[in-house]
């Protein structure tokens, strides 16, 4: 439970830095170059302490990472200007988890208990209560079918990303090489990156071919850089090592619903660095949240 709790807080971290790196980049850019250097840190850790890219293990966690990094954050960011931010998270994460814990039961025989399933399933009203939009808030006029099929399509990835992780823990278990703790779990993270620089790498220059033109815009790297590092090491470094780490030893139908609070964890931040407002409907939705969550952590 502890590595999914570091998980939601370093993804909140993570979300906060890409905000401010959105303001001052191309969002395409940007999400290649953080995986490009995460995948330079990782990897040379993962060449003098680990075994890099060999491991039975290897094939999947790439699939993981092209499915969940590559195509499921490219739907994410397709989802956003079409039904909005708020809209867009409450989609991906309160269908990623029931999908993920689905898909985990079907082809791993892993069902969660009654209570674990309960507990989850008031998670995710905690924070569908907190995030959905208000009646005053703007709604969206044009592309909303669309963005609610890149939503859906994101959460199946994020879920099935994270089901793909656990059966490659599995494999590398019946191969007589378990993986355990937070070294192994860190190489976990880097194959998973080099899956999502390979889709994202191709979609950068598909667009740039499309475009004819070097991709403009925003492109204010003097002032962006710390937050694409910051970015990069709560999120794809540490973040997503953490969730590996968290993958290994929990089932995805436990994972899954703590990491879905994200978005709880980042409107505080949000409001003391940003000045988001915090409703009592947020504040009613995450203490919902907070009470799954602690069910969760003590069910059996």
């Amino acid at each position: 439970m502890l590595a999914a709790f570091l998980t939601t807080i370093l993804f909140s971290l993570s979300a906060i830095s890409a905000r401010r790196l959105s303001h001052f980049v191309n969002g395409t850019e940007a999400n290649l170059v953080r995986l490009l250097f995460v995948a330079v840190l990782l990897g040379l850790w993962t060449h003098f302490a680990t075994a890099g890219i060999s491991g039975a293990a290897f094939p999947l966690l790439f699939a993981s990472g092209c499915i969940g990094f590559g195509v499921g954050d490219l739907a994410m960011f397709q989802a956003y200007p079409r039904i909005g931010a708020r809209r867009t998270i409450v989609l991906i994460h309160c269908l990623a988890a029931p999908f993920g814990a689905i898909a985990e039961w079907l082809w791993l025989g892993h069902a969660p208990t009654p209570a674990q399933a309960g507990f989850g399933i008031l998670i995710l009203v905690g924070v569908a209560v907190a995030l959905l939009p208000r009646k005053a808030d703007a709604q969206p006029i044009h592309g909303l079918s669309v963005g609610i099929s890149f939503g859906i399509l994101s959460a199946l990835c994020q879920g099935g990303g994270a089901v793909i992780s656990r059966k490659a823990y599995e494999v590398a278990q019946t191969a007589g090489h378990p993986l355990h703790g937070v070294s192994d779990a860190m190489n976990a993270a880097w194959q998973r990156v080099l899956g999502g620089i390979v889709i994202s790498a191709f979609v950068f220059s598909c667009l740039k071919v499309a475009q004819k033109t070097s991709l403009p815009s925003k492109r204010n790297w003097a002032k962006g850089w710390p937050w694409m590092i910051g970015t990069s090491l709560a999120g794809p470094a540490l973040g997503v090592t953490c969730y590996q780490w968290a993958l290994i030893s929990e089932k995805t139908s436990i994972v899954l619903p703590i990491v879905a609070t994200t978005p709880l964890v980042v409107t505080p931040m949000a409001h003391f660095w940003e000045g988001d407002r915090i409703t009592w409907r947020t504040l009613v939705g995450a203490a919902l949240a907070v009470a799954g969550v602690i069910g969760l952590t003590l069910a059996k």
